[in-house]
């Protein structure tokens, strides 16, 4: 990393403003964490991913190199506004195209807002595969009191790579287990299992703790150790006291939680740190039990003394809906007023539904489904008339809302699940959530706060709503459920603003390939000609299908990284369909039998990809 450190000179006093590099190549490497071995997404060929350390204020460059070879990928920075770089925000096949292997991206952007965030891959389901790792953006004044700082990531853990989990997850098997397998690794605690963390005598430390959970929620706390809520989702908070009587804290996958705890004044004893994924998530709700012998649970440790023992931590006999500290009671340390009168109210169904034949979760009745242009691309290009006009995105469940609008999302889950819901380029007010199985909301607002609390991720109780509000202040960002649900906000001003692509996310399409202008059918002309737009969702996600034109050839697929499993030779001018694990941008390594030289991949925005010769 080279941080370069630039002094600002003006009437005022002096200011330091850094440009932060980073050089990330992203690569395979193997893990064994619970001593099954698996490749992981590492960076530099290292697991897990670094931390990123930045101070508000600076500008934050990383060069990436995807040099995994067999799946295209992306950088999403969790929780950053983007505000002005909303080209920087990493969701592929919407603000960009995805990287394919071999090429080079740069995300190049100023951090303005402290807080705790993290960074993941946007790129599909890959990021539980290892792409992630904590942002921290520190505040040169913040308004509480600690001495040190500790980054602590809960999250669960597959021994199956994500392309395999997808395929059970959006198929006939999928839906009628409710596509959610339980975690075969279990709970992590820093990527890791039985960690400890060294702490010193009757010191405050301000802990960080990041959930880049794939699925369930988790609940955790530090034996006799209570805990001052501060920070959630980089939004200040009035000090908070967590552990009132048998209440615990829990956090919801995507969402950041920093509180206080001073420790002790002796050594006699360490203490543990006790986590558990949500059973009710993992099984109850899905109307199963518990497998036998199956743990939910992590523990880790505060070590005072090395020489002491490291306890077992203590047992709960009950966590449901009532014992944990409801994250609607803090209040923004700003008092923010609720936001009102509402411009613009959007009512969101959510449940899940057989479409073409598999599981996927729909938004009043639609499943979105990507496009050959990014939408930011096609919102860049179409020109304020019809940039407006929600017709030109296709079927991505656009709403289009007006610059500074007061929006009030009312989102109502009719599955028997939880829910996670998360909001790039802003943080909302929570005006209400209902308690599990609380219904539709009925258009009656409760005696909600009149400072509600503010984050970007929500999560919804199992049938149950959610009411939540925003400004839109901030052009082009969106909301991202489990099936993505865009909101254009202001787009004519972002086709006005004068936002320039940079040439290396213009090659990325060009490479991967998607097109860089149009309509959500890449029409240029006619902006409500969508012939062309993909309107069906894929049958069959599980494969490839490769077209060959005028050679023979060889096809070798990889089932894991570097290890052939399949080799099959072919006629020219010919079809083949190929299944393989790696659903999305699989390693084909494709010769010509003449010479045996290596020949260029492409693959097609569709779900099912497409390599052409």
């Amino acid at each position: 990393m080279l941080a370069l450190v630039l002094l600002l000179f003006g009437f005022g006093p002096l200011v330091f403003a850094k440009s932060v590099h980073y050089d990330w190549d992203i690569t395979w490497v193997t893990a064994a964490l619970d001593g099954f071995s698996r490749p992981v997404i590492g960076i530099n060929g290292k697991w897990p991913c670094p931390q990123v350390d930045v101070d508000v204020g600076d500008r934050m460059v990383v060069h990436m190199y995807n040099g995994l070879g067999n799946q295209s990928t992306s950088l999403h920075w969790h929780g950053i506004h983007q505000n002005g770089s909303t080209d920087m925000d990493g969701a592929s096949g919407t603000g960009q195209c995805p990287i394919a292997p071999g090429q080079s991206f740069t995300y190049d952007f100023v951090v303005d807002q402290a807080g705790t965030y993290w960074y993941h891959s946007h790129n599909l389901g890959q990021f539980p595969d290892g792409l992630w790792g904590p942002l921290i953006v520190h505040d040169p004044n913040p308004p509480f009191h600690f001495d040190e700082e500790i980054t602590i990531t809960l999250s669960d853990w597959y021994h199956e790579q994500m392309p395999d989990l997808i395929h059970t997850y959006q198929s006939y098997a999928g839906e009628a287990a409710d596509g959610t397998p339980a975690p075969t690794g279990g709970a992590l605690m820093n990527s890791g299992k039985n960690i400890t963390i060294p702490v010193k005598l009757n010191k405050t430390y301000f802990i960080r703790v990041i959930c880049p959970g794939s699925f369930p929620g988790h609940a955790w706390f530090f034996d006799q150790h209570p805990m001052i809520t501060v920070e959630i989702d980089g939004v200040y908070v009035e000090p908070a006291a967590v552990n009132r009587g048998a209440e615990q804290v829990r956090i919801a996958p995507g969402q950041r939680q920093g509180v206080l705890i001073t420790t002790k004044i002796d050594t006699s004893q360490n203490y543990a740190i006790f986590d558990t994924m949500d059973i009710n998530m993992l099984f109850f709700n899905k109307g199963q039990f518990l497998p036998a012998g199956y743990n939910t649970n992590v523990t880790g440790w505060l070590v005072y003394n090395e020489s002491a023992p490291l306890p077992a931590p203590p047992v709960l006999h009950s966590l449901d809906n009532s014992n944990f500290f409801d994250d609607l009671d803090y209040v923004p340390l700003d008092h923010a007023p609720v936001l009102q009168p509402v411009d613009h109210q959007i009512v969101m169904e959510t449940n899940s539904a057989n479409i073409s034949g598999i599981s996927r979760f729909t938004i009043n009745n639609s499943t979105y489904i990507g496009q050959k242009v990014p939408s930011l691309y096609t919102a860049l290009t179409m020109g304020g008339n019809y940039s407006s006009n929600p017709v030109v995105y296709g079927q991505v469940n656009p709403y289009v809302i007006k610059h500074n609008e007061i929006v009030e999302i009312v989102i109502n889950n009719y599955n028997s699940n939880l829910h996670p819901w998360h909001l790039h380029g802003h943080q909302f007010q929570v005006l209400e959530r209902s308690p599990p199985n609380g219904g539709a909301f009925s258009g009656t607002y409760s005696n909600h706060s009149s400072t509600p609390v503010r984050r970007d991720t929500v999560m919804l109780q199992p049938k149950g709503y959610a009411v939540i509000r925003f400004r839109a202040d901030n052009p082009d960002k969106f909301f991202l459920p489990a099936e993505w649900e865009m909101l254009r906000a202001s787009p004519e001003k972002l086709a006005d603003s004068g936002l320039k692509r940079p040439r290396d996310h213009l090659a990325a399409c060009e490479i991967y390939p998607m097109d860089i202008a149009g309509n959500a059918a890449g029409n240029t002309r006619d902006p409500l000609d969508l012939q062309g737009s993909f309107t069906v969702a894929s049958a069959n996600d599980y494969g490839y299908v490769v077209h060959l034109s005028g050679t023979e050839f060889v096809l070798r697929t990889l089932l894991v990284p570097f290890i052939p499993l399949q080799l099959q030779s072919g006629p020219a001018d010919a079809d083949f369909f190929v299944p393989s694990p790696f659903v999305y941008t699989n390693l084909l390594v494709l010769k010509r039998l003449a010479g045996g030289e290596a020949v260029n991949t492409r693959s097609h925005p569709l779900i099912r990809d497409e390599i052409w010769l």
